[in-house]
């Protein structure tokens, strides 16, 4: 029997880069990593319907932290103006207590990516269309973008 390997830490490094980008004191390490994952926690759940696929965190050696957060509707993330990106960056600079610098990259093609495709797929279901429609319809319009 083989073992299972998980396929994002298969690709780690080789074909595909890290989410996180930064080194700590071994000491420190559990604190950022867990810093990491309650920001990325609690982005996705202000920007629920804003289509993100992807965040990428980065930290400096002077206290600064750069989100870039991949999304296929930039209007949502950024808000009037620029107002809802600078209370996101706000709040997470409250939150953590670091200079937070948030960078927003548009995605050209959200059909041809897997994450955004899924979450299409399951709010399909979750208004109660069915299941083969959605996976037809989203299948077909991948196929279309250039799949």
């Amino acid at each position: 029997m083989g073992h299972k390997v998980h396929p994002n830490a298969f690709r780690l490094g080789v074909f595909r880069p890290w989410e996180a980008n930064w080194f700590a004191n071994p000491k420190d390490y559990t604190k950022m990593l867990h810093e990491d994952l309650e920001m990325r926690r609690a982005i996705l759940s202000r920007l629920r319907n804003a289509g993100i696929a992807k965040i990428e965190t980065e930290r400096s050696s002077n206290a600064q932290l750069t989100v870039t957060i991949h999304t296929a509707k930039p209007g949502i993330v950024i808000g009037k103006g620029g107002s809802s990106v600078d209370q996101l960056r706000e709040d997470l600079e409250k939150r953590f207590g670091n200079r937070v610098r948030i960078s927003i990259q548009e995605i050209k093609q959200p059909e041809l990516d897997a994450q955004l495709v899924a979450e299409n797929i399951a709010s399909q279901i979750e208004r109660r269309i069915s299941y083969k429609r959605a996976m037809k319809q989203a299948i077909l319009r991948t196929m279309r973008s250039g799949a």
